[in-house]
């Protein structure tokens, strides 16, 4: 038990009595107990296999390679779109943990085995996801900005196309190249 997801629970204004449910089912699952995140996560032999957090309307276990399982009760959600490896199991009642209990532990377990098996999900590559051409003719106009754009990690460069594509007017999408340009040049990722 971690000290840090003690003190998560005693904190938490919602979801607390559905988060020690959660837990209690977690920790019967042979996983380690950490806290990453802000939020309590269950690891084997050092790796991330499920989360749990809460949001507004509902709280979840994560299960960071939960597109590689197997989804007997379609209850898996994908987060957003853009999420390539997560999925999430969504609850809103305390008394949906407590019914569900057997059918959490079987996907706990099913995580587990595939991350003892060392399966990889297989992530979209980055000239797989939108270009904007108002990033394309930013480009033109500031040669150096492509270079500094290539020279981005892959996640950083995903980062910024989700960001500029989600903008649905061109007028936005070219704010936002915008006000990123210096980052970009910079070598910075969006969230750095």
């Amino acid at each position: 038990m971690s000290d840090k997801v003690d003190a998560f629970l005693s904190r938490a204004k919602n979801w607390q009595e559905e988060f020690r449910a959660l837990r209690e089912i977690l920790q019967s699952c042979d996983l380690s107990e950490d806290f990453k995140w802000g939020q309590p996560c269950y690891t084997l032999d050092g790796r991330n296999v499920v989360l749990m957090h809460g949001f507004k309307e509902y709280c979840a276990l994560l299960f960071f390679k939960g597109a590689l399982m197997k989804d007997p009760k379609n209850i898996l959600v994908q987060q957003t779109e853009n999420v390539q490896a997560a999925r999430q199991i969504r609850f809103t009642a305390l008394e949906q943990i407590t019914k569900q209990a057997k059918t959490l532990k079987s996907y706990i377990q099913q995580a587990i085995d595939l991350e003892k098996s060392g399966a990889k999900v297989g992530f979209k590559k980055t000239v797989e996801f939108d270009f904007p051409e108002e990033l394309e003719r930013k480009m033109d106009d500031v040669p150096a900005l492509r270079a500094a754009f290539e020279e981005l990690t892959p996640g950083r460069q995903r980062a910024y196309l989700l960001h500029f594509s989600s903008a649905k007017q061109a007028k936005t999408r070219e704010a936002r190249i915008d006000k990123n340009v210096q980052r970009i040049l910079d070598g910075k990722g969006l969230d750095d």
